[in-house]
């Protein structure tokens, strides 16, 4: 078994508290809201938007034994780089307020999630922020194929709505095996810290989702 599938299995339990967050469940049983969905976007622009940021920082904070992290990271750049914009371009395309969307604060779920991953890069193990990048992915692949067609069909919206979800659920079905192959290569030290990562990252990232639906929460911004 490789590290990536013991990964897997390890943190099923904490995948299954992202799955069980109520907007999840009504969008794969075709009960999507258009307000669910903006809702979505705009916590999803208030991460994704990060993404380059951290990438940027974790390869220059990568100590010396995981220097060879440092091509990759500059791959995930270079792939990632501008991708908040395709969700601003879905939230117009959906009816949505994209300029609102950019002038906003993230909810407090969202926020946290990011600070802790800027927190980990500069105070943690490096490594660990491959745990963020595991949690993510693997929720991609799992879902935004599905997801999208399923909230496409229950509100009539345009292909142009889709561009976030669809294109990162092709694009990550790539990364993970990219992500196994760099995972499998960690030194056991620095694959436990994944592990440790992808557990907390499954909570603060399954906290977006089940946050979606409070509006005590989505109102804390």
């Amino acid at each position: 078994m490789t590290f990536y599938q013991q990964l897997q299995t390890a943190t099923e339990v904490n995948r299954g508290y992202l799955l069980s967050a109520p907007l999840v469940t009504d969008c794969l049983q075709g009960r999507a809201q258009r307000q669910d969905y903006l809702a979505f976007l705009s916590q999803a622009y208030h991460h994704v938007r990060h993404t380059t940021p951290l990438l940027m920082t974790l390869g220059g904070r990568l100590p010396d034994r995981l220097a060879w992290l440092r091509r990759a990271v500059a791959e995930y750049i270079e792939e990632e780089i501008g991708h908040e914009e395709w969700i601003l371009n879905d939230i117009t395309a959906a009816g949505g307020d994209a300029a609102a969307v950019r002038a906003s604060r993230p909810a407090l779920p969202a926020e946290v999630m990011v600070a802790y991953a800027y927190d980990l890069i500069a105070r943690g193990n490096p490594a660990g922020f491959f745990g963020m990048v595991f949690v993510l992915e693997g929720t991609s692949v799992a879902l935004a194929l599905l997801a999208a067609d399923k909230i496409q069909q229950a509100l009539a919206l345009p292909n142009a709505a889709f561009s976030y979800l669809r294109s990162h659920g092709t694009l990550d079905q790539e990364h993970t095996q990219y992500l196994a192959r760099l995972l499998d290569q960690m030194e056991p030290a620095d694959q436990q810290e994944v592990l440790r990562c992808a557990k907390v990252f499954y909570k603060l990232y399954g906290d977006v989702f089940h946050g979606l639906s409070d509006p005590q929460v989505m109102a804390c911004n």
